[in-house]
C-alpha cells in the first residue's frame, strides 16, 4: 500500500536504469566491502523487473581495474585492491537478476593510472543512452558515497534528469555521515528522491 501524500513516478519511454558497481567485492565478506551492500539487491530486482515490464533499457557498471590500478594502496591510492578485471571479485553479485540478454554492461577504470567512480568518466556510456533516446536516468547501486554520487552528479551535468533511488543505495561510510551528505548533495543538485512504493510500474 502506498503511503499518504506519496506521489506517483510513472515509467515511460527514454527512462533508463543504471546499477552501478554491486559486484562481489563490494558486498559483506568482499576486499572493500560496503557495509550492509547486499542490501540493495531484492530492491534492485524489483526495479529490474519493472523495467523488463516495461521494454526499458537496463544499463549495469561494474569496476573492471588492472591489478596495478592507481586506486590501490599498493600503487598510492585509498583502497585495498578490488575488482580485479576477470576475478570473482570483479563479477556481478550472483543474486543480482540483470536480464542476460538485453543487459548493457559498461566497464569503468580500466586504466592503470585514471581513476573513474562515475559511469560516464571515460567511458561511452552518455553516447549509448543517446542512442537509445534516454532522457530519464533511474539510479542505484553501490556506493552512495562514491560511485553513485559521481555518476548522478554527471548524469545531471550531461543534462539528464536523475532519479535517485534512495532504497536501493548504501554507503562505505569513511566518515560516518558520508552517505547522508552525498544524498542530500545528489538532491540539492537536482536529482529525484524515490523509493519502490512510488513507482508505478
Amino acid at each position: 500500500m502506498r503511503p499518504l501524500g506519496v506521489q506517483t513516478l510513472i515509467l515511460s519511454q527514454g527512462d533508463a536504469l543504471i546499477v552501478v558497481d554491486v559486484q562481489n567485492d563490494f558486498l559483506p565478506g568482499g576486499s572493500l566491502a560496503v557495509p550492509r551492500g547486499d542490501d540493495v539487491i531484492p530492491v534492485l530486482n524489483r526495479y529490474l523487473a519493472a523495467f523488463v515490464r516495461w521494454g526499458l533499457p537496463i544499463f549495469a557498471t561494474r569496476d573492471w581495474h588492472p591489478p596495478n590500478h592507481c586506486s590501490f594502496q599498493p600503487y598510492g591510492g585509498p583502497w585495498p585492491p578490488h575488482c580485479v578485471a576477470g576475478s570473482a571479485g570483479a563479477a556481478f553479485a550472483p543474486a543480482l537478476e540483470l536480464p542476460a540478454s538485453s543487459t548493457l554492461i559498461t566497464l569503468k577504470g580500466t586504466q592503470p593510472e585514471q581513476d573513474a567512480y562515475s559511469a560516464f568518466d571515460g567511458t561511452d556510456l552518455d553516447a549509448r543512452l543517446r542512442a537509445q533516446g534516454v532522457g530519464r536516468l533511474f539510479v542505484g547501486g553501490l556506493a552512495t558515497d562514491y560511485c553513485v554520487l559521481c555518476t548522478v552528479e554527471d548524469g545531471l551535468k550531461a543534462g539528464y534528469a536523475v532519479v535517485l533511488l534512495q532504497d536501493a543505495i548504501r554507503a562505505v561510510n569513511v566518515r560516518p555521515d558520508d552517505g547522508e551528505r552525498a544524498e542530500a548533495e545528489m538532491i540539492q543538485r537536482g536529482a529525484i528522491p524515490i523509493r519502490l512504493e512510488m513507482l508505478a510500474a
